[in-house]
């Protein structure tokens, strides 16, 4: 997989930016450290074991917490994030949401969880031009994704809501808040290596 529409998207945004760069590098799920595998699950998607590619218990308290204060807060699953990525453009229609809930079908139907987690963690948007928790490894702390311990893996984390937003080596109180739940979160995050 060489792009994703939004890489594409990304580089169209760009296109008189003479110094954009789109940076990426494959890693297969055992040239990653766990670390980083757990934080990301503990950040995005701590069910993702247990469920077959949808949270409805997330989603319910996604909608009651919606309802409630009026703000939009998600409860997309790995897998759904990963159909998003892989296949769809970003946008909010029911359109879009329907051919997503469809592909995420697929994918939790014909790929391992192992393969899921595999091709996230080498698509997410980690930054400016950046893709892929290899990139954000060798941009933010000079090293390769397999070396990263659970402090760097949860500042990585952090960033994934808003990475385009969110600096790593700047964060906000917010930000650091979130990494030290993410942290904390890790302990309890269910995950077996293949």
């Amino acid at each position: 997989m060489k792009y994703t529409p939004l890489m594409f998207i990304r580089f169209i945004e760009n296109i008189e930016n003479d110094d954009y760069r789109t940076v990426r590098e494959w890693k297969s799920l055992d040239e990653i450290s766990e670390q980083m595998i757990k934080a990301v699950l503990a950040s995005e998607d701590a069910n993702f074991m247990e469920h077959f590619g949808f949270d409805f218990d997330a989603i319910k308290k996604a909608m009651e917490y919606n309802r409630r204060t009026g703000k939009k807060y998600g409860a997309s699953t790995i897998t759904q994030q990963t159909a998003k990525n892989v296949y769809l453009v970003p946008s909010r229609s029911w359109v879009r949401k329907g051919l997503e809930a469809y592909f995420t079908f697929l994918i939790e139907f014909f790929w391992s969880k192992q393969r899921i987690i595999e091709v996230y963690l080498n698509i997410i948007e980690v930054g400016d031009g950046l893709y892929g928790v290899e990139a954000a490894a060798q941009t933010y702390f000079k090293k390769t994704a397999s070396k990263l311990n659970a402090f760097e893996a949860c500042q990585i984390a952090s960033i994934l809501p808003n990475p385009r937003e969110y600096k790593i080596h700047n964060p906000s109180r917010e930000l650091k808040a979130r990494q030290s739940r993410i942290r904390k979160s890790m302990e309890h995050v269910k995950w077996k290596t293949p």
